[in-house]
């Protein structure tokens, strides 16, 4: 099954999508979840031509344009993996990127995930990652036992720039300009599941199954 998440920051996507593989595994489909994010650092890290080009581009301080972004994300729905099924996160964020995915790739399902601007400020305005493994916490939902200390490796648990109030209202800003306007061009297309993202996470997995009827 090929599945695109869609939703605003702070909607959860990458939680759900980790819990989505594990539901999935179960169906006897192993699907990985695909984040932009971690196939530009697989690409700098492998220093593959592609992934120079990359960190040249955020060295520079700018965006991966369009044309590498697609030809990266080719790259990887073309491994092993990926042959049945995945599951796209942060990736298409435009409707050219869209156009391009639907031409190497058929989608079977888009699940965007819905949640208020309210909704979204309360979430990252309480999340903390740790500087060193990455982990997600929240000052509300998921505390770490030691202040500023990660569960899982010790590391320095901190508050990003970008969940910071302005920073996450900018975000916002550009997901409704930007990334939005996909809700549309896929509910045309008889594709788009809506799920309620506002209560807790296992509430969303339950509707997240209940919808792609598993």
């Amino acid at each position: 099954m090929n599945l695109i998440f869609l939703g605003p920051p702070g909607a959860g996507k990458g939680t759900l999508a980790a819990k989505a593989v594990d539901i999935l595994k179960l169906q006897g489909v192993l699907s990985p979840h695909i984040s932009t994010g971690n196939i530009f650092r697989a690409a700098i890290a492998a220093k593959s031509p592609l992934g120079l080009k990359v960190k040249a581009i955020i060295d520079a301080g700018k965006l991966v344009d369009d044309d590498t972004t697609i030809e990266l994300v080719r790259e990887r729905l073309a491994r092993d993996d990926a042959k049945k099924g995945y599951i796209l996160d942060g990736f298409p964020r435009t409707i050219a990127q869209a156009e391009a995915l639907a031409g190497f790739s058929a989608v079977d399902k888009v699940v965007n995930f819905d949640i208020p601007d309210s909704g979204v400020l309360e979430r990252l305005g309480g999340r903390r990652v740790c500087r060193k493994c990455g982990h997600n916490f929240h000052m509300i939902f998921d505390r770490p036992k030691a202040e500023g200390v990660c569960d899982h490796c010790g590391g320095e648990v901190y508050t990003r720039d970008d969940d910071k109030p302005e920073a996450v209202q900018k975000r916002l800003e550009v997901y409704r300009a930007q990334t939005a306007p996909l809700i549309d061009y896929y509910r045309k297309q008889d594709l788009l599941i809506d799920v309620d993202a506002r209560p807790a996470v296992d509430q969303v997995v339950e509707n997240f199954k209940h919808s792609l009827g598993l």
